[in-house]
C-alpha cells in the first residue's frame, strides 16, 4: 500500500504539517544548544511527494550534494534523507565552527562529523514530532554520510524505496543565524509494513 496525497484529508496533512513546525521548533533549540548561540527555523514545507520529483526537489540529479541517511526502527521502520546542496552544508559548518560563512574550503573529517550530528538531531527532532502525534514508538539508526551528485546519492535509497512504492514525505527545512540562512530537504519513507501503521495513526484508515 502506497501513501498518496489522495488518502489524506485535510485534518491528517494538518498533522503532517504540525510535524514539520513541532520538529522544526525542537531541531532549532538543540542546535541552538549545538552552536550556543540562537538559531531560527522558517515554518516548514511540508508535502508528499512521488520519489521520481525527488530530484527535481533538489535541483537536478547533477547537483552536488551531501546526504545524511539513516534507517528507521521501532513501531515505524523504513529510511531518512538529510539533503544538503555542497554550498548549503559548507555554510552551515561555517556557522557551526565559527568561520566566515564564505569560507570554502574542503570538508574535514571533524566538519562531516558535525554535519553527521546535525543530520542526527533533525532526524531525532522530526521523528520525536512524529511519535508524538502518533504515539508510535520511532528511532533513527547512527548516520552515514555522503558526498556525491544528487542523483547518485538517490540511487542508493531509491533501490530500497522501490520495493515498498513511490511516496515520500518531505520537509523543507530552513535554517538562520543572523543574517546567514540554509535550505535542506528532509525525506522520511516508511516501508511497505509501516504505511498501514503510519495510515491508522493519522486516522487515515481503521
Amino acid at each position: 500500500m502506497a501513501l498518496s496525497i489522495d488518502d489524506l484529508n485535510n485534518l491528517q496533512l494538518d498533522v503532517l504539517r504540525e510535524i514539520g513546525n513541532i520538529g522544526a521548533g525542537n531541531a532549532a533549540t538543540a542546535l541552538a544548544k549545538m552552536l550556543n548561540k540562537k538559531v531560527d527555523m522558517d515554518v516548514p514545507k511540508v508535502k508528499i511527494l512521488e520519489f521520481k520529483d525527488v530530484n527535481d526537489i533538489l535541483g537536478g540529479a547533477d547537483i552536488e550534494v551531501i546526504g545524511i541517511l539513516l534507517s528507521v526502527t521501532g513501531d515505524l521502520t523504513g529510511n531518512i534523507m538529510f539533503i544538503l546542496e555542497l554550498k548549503a552544508a559548507r555554510v552551515l559548518v561555517n556557522i557551526l565552527m565559527g568561520m566566515p560563512p564564505e569560507d570554502a574550503t574542503p570538508f574535514s573529517d571533524i566538519e562531516l562529523s558535525a554535519l553527521k550530528e546535525i543530520g542526527n538531531i533533525l532526524s531525532g527532532s522530526y521523528l520525536s514530532a512524529l511519535s508524538m502525534l502518533t504515539n508510535l514508538n520511532i528511532m533513527p539508526s547512527i548516520p552515514d554520510i555522503a558526498i556525491d551528485m544528487a542523483g547518485a546519492i538517490l540511487s542508493v535509497p531509491a533501490i530500497e524505496f522501490g520495493k515498498v512504492g513511490d511516496t515520500v514525505l518531505y520537509i523543507e527545512t530552513e535554517f538562520q543565524e543572523g543574517s546567514t540562512k540554509v535550505v535542506g530537504d528532509f525525506f522520511l519513507v516508511p516501508d511497505v509494513e509501516s504505511y498501514d501503521t503510519l495510515l491508522k495513526a493519522l486516522g487515515v484508515i481503521l
